[in-house]
């Protein structure tokens, strides 16, 4: 396996707890570099992204177009990413981890802005299995249009969310954007989703599905 598509720390992080929970998957990270990738019939390229993003995505396949390797679909939309977005927001205060919702947490949030990099299908879906997790309401707002966040948790306000809360669902994000982000919201927010262990599980599952597709084949 061959993770790709993130900052090379975030990667790396990716690799070790992939390493330390499934010793028999070989797995690396390649960054920005993949000359050096083989062709092997098991070279099989993951996409460290939370859903579709031409403009991410689209080098990467682009780059890997004339070699003879699998590139899985991104990581996103899936319940494990949900679960990712979860734990980060319990991370901070924003939710119970434990999904009990008979116990309620009085400082939770009561209502999630999702971060993206694009509103599209993917997004959405990743709103809903959010918001089925927590029983509580969540919309999607692009992270680098602060009217647009503002815009969001101000529908969050007057539909009875006191406590709102921002949950950027990215692997990683150029910090002046997330510090203009959280701004603009003017919310309480979560870490993005970095090197996740979810995210981690997330990855082996596409690496398994693509291997078994190409044997199917």
């Amino acid at each position: 396996m061959v993770l790709a598509g993130a900052s090379s720390e975030v990667l790396a992080g990716l690799a070790d707890i992939i390493q330390a929970a499934h010793s028999g998957v070989p797995v690396r990270s390649a960054g920005d570099d993949l000359t050096d990738l083989t062709g092997s019939p098991t070279a099989v390229v993951v996409p460290v992204l939370t859903g579709p993003n031409p403009a991410l995505e689209d080098p990467l396949r682009e780059g890997l177009r004339d070699l003879p390797v699998l590139v899985t679909e991104p990581l996103g939309p899936h319940p494990l990413l949900a679960e990712a977005l979860h734990l980060r927001l319990a991370e901070v205060g924003l939710a119970r981890a434990d999904r009990i919702r008979m116990m309620s947490m009085v400082t939770a949030a009561d209502g999630i802005v999702l971060g993206v990099h694009t509103i599209d299908e993917s997004s959405e879906i990743t709103a809903v299995l959010l918001a089925s997790r927590l029983a509580i309401p969540v919309v999607a707002a692009r992270l680098d249009e602060p009217e647009a966040l503002a815009s969001a948790v101000a529908a969050l306000r007057s539909s009875g969310a006191v406590r709102p809360a921002l949950s950027p669902c990215v692997i990683d994000v150029n910090p002046d954007v997330l510090a203009t982000a959280v701004a603009a919201a003017g919310v309480e927010y979560s870490a993005p989703l970095g090197a996740h262990p979810s995210l981690a599980q997330l990855a082996v599952l596409r690496y398994v599905e693509a291997l078994e597709a190409a044997y199917l084949d």
